[in-house]
C-alpha cells in the first residue's frame, strides 16, 4: 500500500493529538481491516482485530521509534491479533511448523496456463479478481498469510519476516509455496479464458 507519512505527524501522535490518530484511523483502517478478513475469513473476527489493532497502537504509541514504517508496524500488531485469535480458535495451531505435504516436499502444480497471452484487461477484470480471492482462501494459512503480507500488502520479506517471527528463509519458502499453489488454482480459470480469446478470434 502507499505510505501516507506525510499525511500523518508521528511527532503529533506521540503527543496524544486525538485528531492525528483519528487521521491515522482513517488512512489504515481499510488495508487493516482488509488483511484481517482476508486471513481470518470471517467479519466479526476481522472488526475484532481491527478495533484491538488501534487499542494496541494508542497504548504504544509513545515507545514506537520509528524504525520501521507506520504501515508495518500497524500491520505487525494486526497480524499478531489474527495469530492470538487464531490460536485461541484452535489451540493446536503453530505458525513455526512448517506446512508439509504428504511427502514432506511441496506439491509440484500440474498445470500451468502462460498468463502473459492475455491482456491486461483480462487480468485485471473482476471475475479474475474473484477468482484470485477464492483461491487465496484454499491456501494453508500459514502459507496464506506470508502471501497476504508479501504480495497483497506490498510488505518486503524483511518486513514480512519480522510481523510473522519467521525467519527469511522461511518467508521465502512459504511464499513460493503459496505462489505454486495459487498458479496451479488459477491455471484452469486462465486457460478456460485463453481458450475463449482463441474461440472469438477465430
Amino acid at each position: 500500500m502507499t505510505e501516507n507519512h506525510a499525511e500523518i505527524s508521528l511527532t503529533l501522535l506521540q503527543t496524544g493529538d486525538r485528531a492525528e490518530f483519528a487521521r491515522l484511523v482513517d488512512v489504515y483502517s481499510t488495508p487493516i481491516y482488509r488483511l484481517a478478513l482476508k486471513m481470518l475469513g470471517n467479519e466479526q473476527d476481522a472488526e475484532d482485530v481491527l478495533q484491538a489493532t488501534f487499542l494496541k497502537a494508542f497504548q504504544h504509541l509513545s515507545g514506537f521509534e520509528g524504525r520501521s514504517s507506520l504501515s508495518t508496524w500497524l500491520y505487525r500488531i494486526a497480524a499478531n491479533e489474527a495469530l492470538m485469535l487464531l490460536r485461541r480458535k484452535r489451540p493446536s495451531f503453530s505458525l513455526d511448523d512448517e506446512p508439509a505435504d504428504s511427502d514432506g516436499e511441496p506439491q509440484q502444480p500440474v498445470e500451468f496456463a502462460d498468463w502473459g497471452a492475455l491482456p491486461e484487461s483480462e487480468l485485471l477484470s473482476g471475475e479474475a479478481k474473484k477468482q484470485l480471492e477464492q483461491a487465496i482462501q484454499t491456501l494453508p494459512e500459514k502459507l496464506r498469510l506470508v502471501f497476504l503480507l508479501r504480495d497483497i500488502e506490498g510488505l518486503s520479506i524483511k518486513e514480512t519476516s519480522a510481523t510473522l517471527n519467521l525467519t527469511e528463509t522461511a518467508v521465502k519458502t512459504r511464499l513460493l509455496r503459496a505462489r505454486l499453489h495459487l498458479r496451479e488454482q488459477l491455471s484452469i480459470y486462465f486457460g478456460e479464458r485463453m481458450a475463449e480469446e482463441k474461440s472469438d478470434g477465430s
